[in-house]
């Protein structure tokens, strides 16, 4: 594992995130699909909230005293009782951006982390800080991709007379 590759990767979350959510309306960003899936705002929201509830806090705890409890959260649960489809996009994208920021300044203010230390996850089992490294700029690529799918979806949606096939298939 390369950290500051992935800091890299991670710096670049928040640049990728505004260009590709530039130009979209309220309205889009609220809409859902009949799936019932998240919709853009839900899913900006839980990015920022799973960056200092999630991620930041685990990996430090994980640093700290790996068998520290790690706080307990909810996603699912957040997206409704936190409103997220009711927040601004554009207030949500910079919640999201200043978060990073805190993350990215905590990450740079580590000095010679042990990445091997483990937390033991209940469901996953053992976990490493360099795991979690890993797994949060792999997150931050998990909901691009979400994203970029809501926005096919919305052409979808918006042109329900025409089809995207040409385009090609929305494939794994």
């Amino acid at each position: 594992m390369v950290p500051q590759m992935l800091i890299r990767i991670m710096e670049r979350t928040p640049g990728t995130l505004r260009e590709l959510l530039a130009g979209v309306s309220e309205e889009e960003a609220r809409w859902r699909p009949s799936s019932g899936a998240w919709s853009i705002v839900e899913i900006v929201n839980h990015l920022a909230d799973e960056e200092h509830e999630d991620f930041r806090a685990r990996l430090a705890l994980t640093l700290e005293d790996p068998s520290a409890p790690w706080p307990p959260i909810d996603p699912e649960a957040a997206a409704v009782s936190r409103a997220y489809n009711e927040r601004r996009l554009s207030e949500s994208i910079e919640r999201f951006c200043d978060q990073r920021r805190a993350s990215l300044a905590w990450l740079r203010s580590l000095s010679n982390p042990d990445w091997s230390l483990a937390h033991e996850h209940p469901a996953l089992g053992r976990l490493r800080a360099g795991d979690l490294l890993t797994a949060w700029a792999a997150h931050d690529q998990l909901h691009l991709r979400q994203i970029a799918k809501r926005l096919f979806e919305l052409i979808q949606k918006n042109a329900p007379d025409f089809s995207t096939r040409y385009a090609g298939a929305w494939g794994p």
